[in-house]
Formats: C-alpha cells, structure tokens, sequence
C-alpha cells in the first residue's frame, strides 16, 4: 500500500524539527567556546522556514482531506493534534534560538519542568506520555497502526447501527405509504357510496310523488 502523503510530509516535518534542535545546541556550544556561529544561525533560519511551510502545507493537506471526506473525522482530530504539537514545537524552537531571556543550556529544562537547571544538552524534547515511553520507532507505528485499526472497527459498527436504523425507516416510510394508499381507498370507496346512496334516495323520493300524485 502506497504511504500517504500526509503522514510522509509530517514525519519530514518532524524531522527538520530534530534537525533544528541539534543545530542550536551546536550554536550554543560554538558561543560557549567563542566560535563563530554566523553560519550556523543562517542554518537554523532557513530550517525554520522550512519547518513551517511544512506546518503550512499540513494544514492544508489536512484541510483539504476532511473537507472532501478522504479521512475520518475521528484522524481529522487525531492529525489536528499531531499539528497542534508541531506549532508547539516549532515556537519553543523559535524561543530557543532567539534565546529570549533564557540561557541556551536550560531551554530544554524549562520547556520540561518549567524550572531552570543547567547541564541539559538538548535543546528541545517533549515529555513522553508513559505508554509511549521506551518504545522503538516500529512499536510506535504499530501502537498507531493498532489504534486506527480500533477507531476502524468503532466506526463499522457505527455504520452498521446507522444502516439497520435507515433500512428500519425505509421499512416504516414504506408501511406508512401503504396505509396511506388503503386510506385513499377507503375515502374513495365511501364517496362512491355516499353519491349511489343520495342517488337512491333521489329516486326514492321521484317515485313516492309520482305515487301520491297518482292517489
């Protein structure tokens, strides 16, 4: 099966995000020891670009594929998610390389704990959730794969319940236009007895005067 196109762009995205991360803690270490870091700045600002057209066009790729229904709308609010870590991700890179008030050695501590500590080598590194955590690059496709294949499973039987709910009110609509067509009949047949019953008393009538009259 073919990769989709989306999952392929967000792992790049990811990617240059690591990418970026390793770049500013090289920069720092070239400002620590007095190095020139001037190409290594215009390295990180070109990466940011780039991260965030990749961000950009996530969006709209994912914009596009929930409009026109090509994904569910359960992985619509699943890949909104892995968006909305991206962004987070790419201000917190932005931060650091700005530094903005922040020694480059803590930005990864205060991004973590919201603490300041020194000693911390990575510039940026999100906390892992417990049942992510220790797991290979292969478990956590697998972790992923499993739970769209149970988000797949949750939304057939929706469906089914929703096809036998449809099929049930066809089966009604159906049994209510037959009723309806045995009341049209029933309505019918009444007039045309009411009309041979006023006939018949009209006849009567005619038929008692001319006997009177002949009396």
């Amino acid at each position: 099966m073919a990769p989709d196109p989306w999952l392929s762009l967000h792992g790049a995205a990811c990617q240059t995000a690591q990418e970026i991360a390793e770049q500013i803690q090289e920069r720092n270490r070239h400002q620590r020891n007095g190095e020139s870091s001037a190409k290594l700045n215009v390295a990180i600002r070109s990466s940011l670009q780039n991260l965030r057209e990749k961000i950009d066009q996530l969006k709209d790729l994912l914009l596009r594929a929930v409009s026109t229904h090509q994904i569910t709308q359960l992985e619509g609010d699943r890949r909104q998610n892995l968006v909305d870590d991206l962004l987070t991700r790419q201000k917190q890179l932005q931060a650091s390389y700005k530094n903005e008030g922040t020694e480059p050695d803590v930005i990864r501590s205060s991004l973590m704990t919201g603490g300041v500590k020194r000693g911390v080598t990575n510039p940026w590194l999100l906390e892992e959730s417990e049942e992510t955590r220790g797991l290979g690059f292969d478990d956590l496709r697998q972790q992923q794969r499993r739970i769209i294949e149970e988000q797949d499973a949750g939304l057939d039987a929706l469906s089914s319940i929703i096809s036998r709910q449809k099929q049930m009110g066809q089966e009604i609509g159906n049994e209510l236009d037959e009723q309806n067509e045995i009341i049209d009949d029933l309505t019918n047949l009444v007039e045309n007895t009411d009309d041979k019953l006023r006939n018949q008393t009209r006849h009567v009538k005619m038929v008692d005067k001319k006997s009177t009259s002949c009396g």
